[in-house]
């Protein structure tokens, strides 16, 4: 099927044609000097056909012709995937680096999986045996997992094993299983299949309501705004407030199998930063490097805006992969910003009636469709797999009532809201306990969390409050609920990363933490004179705050209480 170039707007292209031509299904836009550039149909009127390029258009003309294909958009599954680093249409950039430089020519495009590498294949059923899509049919070791070869998730019915391939060593493109459907047709199995990247998959017995906590380790995360397993968050906030180190932090210590990060569209210098990081960080759990299992997909800002679309959905596909095993993915989009404003150029382009600050008016429902391919699912054979999502929000001067953030907002089940004034205080993480929420129950009961966010409050107004009527207008029981709403928030909910101890704290620790910290919010201080009690609260909290970076056990706990309770006791006048 072919047409012909009738205009070009930047990474729009126009063409006429005489065939059917099908929405989402991708195109090659050929160049006069035969290189072809992919692209996917957007939009069909009648005889003309609307396609964005991933590609830089400089050299298409009116005339050049248009190859139309039947497939979507998709991305290649298998064995291999961990550890790479993407564009966004699944080219690995470290190959394409050795093969063609280190800027990649138009129209070169390279498969994602490794097509020579052998992999040692063990059969996990046997001839005879019935299967239906999403069925193991062998295994592979990848990294530190199993890796799970499956009937393809396209093919639909119930099918029967008629060969199995041996165990040994097998490349992707080899033939591991020839199965017979119920019209005794035969169908070849690889290690390899496809999957369209807009169409969200999910092969599996039923679906769960997300309410295992996924633990990061980020107290203020995991204790007053927590995740889950198969949930969604976003995490908003002004630029240069901390957004993708909270991401990387997250990346390194959050209880999952598997992270998927996502660089949609953002600055060049941020994504390089990433490249560079990832390898070197250890993961925890292994004591290796955590790229193990990782997989990256990066678009800058500065490529084209059709492939800022495309990284976003092609990571979504990956980690849907990963679930279909039964393991517990982690999906970072950073950041959802750039990709909406990719939406908002193309709409501009196809002359589409504009929404609210000119974003498309179907928006949010492209917000909410990304956002509802996080989950949990039972799988046919019992496992459990999951898949979280969090997306960074990047509003223009940290205006959290922009369109992106309010429409993300509707469909995330937590808040995690950076503020510009904790992060110029340089506090991390500068998530405002005031404003972010969670709609999930986290590791710390709900009724505590409850009391330390009304002390929290209280102690903000009050603050507010001084900072016009001054200290001597404020009675000293409001100044005590003040400084204990900051010996908190210093003790409990700044982090220093940096720390061993500190930069991570399980989940067991955050209780005990916790409670202690109630302890002695509960003391009666009793105190009568604001500089005592000043000098009380800031000596308390150095010594709490000195105990929480460094490892303790239940002797220690006491013995820092006994201090704390001896110096208030004392009022600070022996200490």
């Amino acid at each position: 099927m072919t047409g012909k170039i009738v205009a070009v707007f930047g990474n729009l292209v126009i063409a006429e044609t005489d065939t059917r031509v099908v929405q989402n299904s991708v195109g090659y836009c050929v160049r006069s000097d035969g290189v072809r550039l992919l692209s996917e149909v957007v939009r069909v009127r009648g005889n003309v056909a609307d396609l964005q390029v991933f590609e830089e258009t400089r050299g298409l003309k009116v005339g050049d012709e248009v190859e139309f294909r039947r497939e979507m958009l998709s991305v290649m599954l298998g064995p291999g995937l961990l550890g790479q680093i993407y564009d966004g249409l699944q080219n690995p950039l470290p190959k394409l680096a050795g093969q063609v430089g280190f800027f990649l020519q138009p129209g070169t495009y390279i498969d994602g999986l490794l097509p020579d590498r052998q992999w040692a294949f063990t059969p996990e059923v046997a001839p005879g045996a019935t299967v239906e899509c999403g069925d193991a049919l062998g295994s592979v070791p990848e990294g530190i997992f199993t890796h799970q070869i499956m009937v393809p998730f396209s093919w639909k019915g119930t099918f029967t094993v008629e060969s199995i391939a041996a165990a040994g060593e097998y490349t992707i493109a080899d033939d591991i299983a020839v199965l017979k459907d119920s019209t005794g047709q035969s169908h070849t199995v690889r290690m390899q299949q496809d999957w369209p990247v807009k169409v969200p998959l999910n092969v599996s017995r039923r679906r769960l309501m997300p309410s295992e906590p996924l633990t990061t380790r980020v107290r203020i995360i995991d204790s007053l705004f927590p995740i889950v397993r198969g949930g969604t968050y976003c995490i908003p906030g002004p630029f240069g407030a901390g957004k993708t180190v909270l991401q990387q932090i997250t990346a390194r210590h959050a209880e999952i199998d598997v992270m998927i990060v996502a660089a949609c569209g953002e600055r060049a210098g941020e994504v390089v930063e990433t490249l560079r990081e990832f390898p070197l960080l250890i993961d925890p759990r292994t004591g290796r490097s955590l790229m193990e299992r990782t997989i990256i997909i990066c678009n800058t800002s500065a490529m084209p805006v059709a492939a800022r679309e495309a990284s976003v959905y092609t990571a979504a596909t990956l980690a849907e992969y990963y679930r279909q095993m039964g393991l517990h993915v982690l999906l970072l989009a950073d950041s959802t910003s750039r990709w909406a404003q990719a939406m908002r150029e193309l709409s501009g382009r196809l002359e589409e009636i504009p929404g609210e600050e000119a974003f498309p008016a179907y928006l949010e429902s492209r917000i909410a469709a990304f956002y509802e391919r996080a989950g949990a699912i039972e799988l046919r054979n019992g496992k459990i797999g999951s898949l979280t999502i969090g997306g960074t929000v990047s509003p223009a001067g940290g205006n959290f009532e922009e369109p992106v953030t309010q429409g993300t907002l509707k469909v995330v089940g937590a808040f995690h809201g950076l503020s510009r004034a904790r992060s110029d205080a340089r506090r991390y993480p500068a998530i405002d306990p005031l404003e972010s929420w969670s709609k999930y129950q986290g590791v710390i009961d709900p009724d505590k969390v409850a009391r330390v966010r009304h002390l929290l409050a209280r102690g903000n107004e009050i603050s507010q409050m001084m900072t016009v009527v001054g200290e001597e207008g404020t009675s000293t029981e409001d100044f005590t609920i003040a400084l204990k709403a900051d010996f908190f928030d210093n003790c409990y909910l700044q982090q220093n990363a940096f720390d061993e101890v500190d930069g991570a704290t399980p989940a067991d620790r955050q209780r005990v933490v916790f409670d202690k910290i109630l302890e002695i919010l509960d003391l009666d201080f009793g105190f009568d004179d604001k500089t005592v009690a000043r000098q009380t609260i800031v000596r308390g909290t150095d010594l709490f705050r000195n105990w929480n970076y460094a490892a303790s056990d239940g002797d220690e706990y006491r013995t820092l209480l006994e201090r704390i309770n001896h110096f208030i006791a004392t009022k600070g006048r022996e200490e």
